[in-house]
């Protein structure tokens, strides 16, 4: 928006990447990786190096959350780190800065994922459950009705497409 004064649109030269962006480089084949970062250096400067620049930041910071449950060694975990937040702070993108003063207030929190492999998405995920529930029963009268309709959407044996048989 800033760039062309509009949204981008198909036509856009710096659009025709997107969902090769939108992918990690290790499921990439090299030459198609080559390919969009020829592509981004293609472009006009002040367009295709911020976006290479968050792409590369995006693949640091996969590279340090694809070492989780495989116990590395705590100097990895420091250099992958390092080159992520040296990547963000050298590129000079304030978006690039906010999602690295992200990742260091949640670091505790990432540092204990990566050691243990253990998230709480399905905590998350019955919250979430909840509370889609609660807003579709906005205006029900009988509280108990309610209670029961999220205890039953939340127990495994009511959500048959978690069945592990």
């Amino acid at each position: 928006m800033q760039v062309r004064g509009r949204r981008g649109r198909k036509r856009d030269r710096e659009w025709e990447p997107r969902n090769r962006l939108t992918r990690s480089a290790a499921r990439m084949d090299g030459d198609l990786v080559a390919e969009l970062e020829g592509e981004l250096k293609g472009l006009p400067p002040r367009i295709g190096l911020p976006i290479l620049a968050a792409w590369n930041a995006k693949e640091d910071l996969l590279d340090l959350l694809a070492t989780a449950r495989t116990h590395p060694d705590r100097e990895d975990v420091a250099d992958l780190l390092y080159r992520f937040y040296r990547r963000c702070t050298d590129a000079g993108l304030p978006e690039l800065e906010r999602l690295a003063t992200t990742v260091q207030t949640w670091w505790p929190q990432i540092l204990a994922f990566i050691r243990t492999g253990i998230t709480n998405a399905g905590s998350e995920a019955t919250n979430r459950v909840t509370k889609t529930l609660a807003r579709d029963a906005y205006g029900f009268r009988n509280a108990v009705d309610q209670r029961l309709r999220t205890r039953s959407a939340t127990t495994r044996r009511f959500r048959g497409h978690l069945d592990p048989r």
